[in-house]
């Protein structure tokens, strides 16, 4: 309220109160002292009501002395004959002093609980403004903006929580909390010190929130974008690996042809020629069949097989590279028949690129070891060495295409395409392909596929 208006209420409900003391006094015989007595009251009430505490209590007290003066004889003096009437007077001082409190606490919660509402209405339509804003960095300005306003601090800063760092003393930081996590900080700070009253208090704890979803709408953004940009380069490189590597296959082919033609005529350097074409042959086949998988373009034909011939047709495949290293087969039942339905290409392909990745990484001097096991529903293969293992943050990269982890040697004859294809195609048959470490150190590799029983007739056999 203004000081203007304040000022032209007291002197209003003074020159009320004088003018109905008029007329009492014109009218004291045909009023009782009670009558005056409530009079009095109901115009501090009122004047309280609407002027505020301070016009009250000097209505009260003024209302006391002229009704000890006016209405009471002797009239005139500040005296009573009864003193009874010392308690009428000390009632109506009373009770006109606690209504005036209770008024003014009465109209102070009415006039904050107007205000909160008035915050809650300009935040909800701040909320609505600056969330629907079109980018996300458009509603952090907006949110920036607002604050600076309503506080009237020199600098509002909002930081995510991962770019946080030290502040200067004065500032004051308050986290934001989305989700249930803090996702930034807003920092204020002003050369001249903060002076925060609390409204302005209160405004920045139910700002903050808003501020709390704008930061997490720019993570969201960022990563959606990102996401995107990593989906389409996916795609390309896919596009370019499947065209660069069909393109590949006739050229490879004449080169191999070529050579082959030269070796026949004794010359010794054309065997090389012809082995370096199978490799990259292997590598073009491999890149193509990767294209294929991420596109589900190959053909999954599961079918009922057990594991023994399908680890024994795996170890056929890779018996060229075994030369004197001894590989052991361990099931845990020798009793029990373990089978599976799955596809017994894909899976011969998965072994074996197992087995070959045991082979280049594992020291020459220790075995290779098979496990096959049954745990429903699904019947468990591992291959185990004693390399130097893949440290935790890499098992999972491992499985990636082209990547090949930092210890591993500068060549060992691959593109690290295999354990990412042998991965594909365990998924492919509804099964799973993971690594994890081996006790005294080394590798395991377990592949995972959908187990069944055998039919009466194939055990009987």
């Amino acid at each position: 309220m203004s000081r203007q208006r304040t000022a032209a209420l007291w002197i209003g409900w003074s020159g009320i109160f004088l003018g109905v003391t008029v007329l009492l006094v014109a009218l004291r015989g045909q009023f009782d002292q009670a009558h005056v007595t409530l009079i009095y009251l109901l115009l501090v009430l009122l004047g309280s009501a609407s002027a505020g505490r301070g016009l009250g209590i000097l209505l009260a007290v003024t209302g006391f002395l002229l009704i000890d003066y006016l209405f009471q004889t002797p009239y005139g003096t500040l005296s009573v004959d009864k003193g009874l009437d010392w308690l009428v007077l000390l009632a109506f001082l009373v009770t006109a002093v606690v209504a005036t409190q209770l008024l003014a606490r009465a109209g102070a919660a009415a006039a904050a609980a107007s205000e909160r509402a008035d915050e809650i209405d300009r935040l909800s339509s701040l909320g609505a403004e600056t969330l629907s804003a079109g980018r996300a960095e458009d509603a952090l300005a907006a949110i920036t903006a607002v604050i600076r306003e309503r506080t009237g601090v020199a600098e509002c800063e909002l930081v995510a929580s991962d770019t946080v760092t030290a502040q200067d003393e004065k500032a004051m930081l308050l986290p934001l909390v989305a989700h249930g996590r803090v996702v930034g900080v807003l920092r204020l700070a002003d050369p001249d010190g903060l002076h925060l009253d609390p409204p302005r208090v209160r405004f920045l704890h139910a700002i903050s929130y808003y501020a709390a979803l704008a930061i997490d709408r720019v993570r969201l953004v960022a990563a959606a974008e990102h996401a995107e940009a990593l989906r389409q380069a996916d795609r390309l490189k896919d596009a370019v690996l499947a065209s660069v590597s069909h393109d590949l296959r006739t050229p490879l082919t004449t080169i191999k042809a070529l050579a082959r033609d030269i070796a026949e005529g004794g010359e010794e350097r054309a065997a090389v020629i012809e082995q370096q074409a199978d490799r990259l042959n292997r590598m073009v086949s491999d890149l193509l069949d990767l294209s294929r998988l991420d596109a589900g373009g190959v053909a999954v034909k599961p079918e009922v097989n057990t594991a023994e011939d399908l680890v024994g047709a795996a170890l056929q495949q890779v018996s060229g590279m075994l030369q004197s290293r001894e590989v052991r087969t361990d099931a845990v039942a020798a009793s029990e028949i373990v089978a599976g339905r799955f596809d017994f290409v894909h899976s011969v392909r998965i072994l074996t690129n197992l087995l070959e990745n045991a082979l280049k990484y594992s020291p020459p001097s220790t075995a290779i070891e098979v496990f096959i096991s049954r745990e429903d529903p699904f019947l468990v293969i591992g291959i185990a060495d004693r390399g130097i293992g893949v440290p935790p943050q890499e098992r999972e990269r491992i499985f990636e295409p082209f990547y090949r982890p930092p210890s591993s040697p500068p060549d060992t004859g691959g593109a690290g395409l295999g354990l990412a294809i042998a991965r594909r195609l365990a998924t492919a048959q509804g099964g799973s392909l993971v690594h994890r470490d081996r006790a005294g150190g080394g590798s395991i590799f377990e592949l995972r596929l959908p187990a069944t029983a055998l039919p009466d007739e194939a055990i009987r056999e």
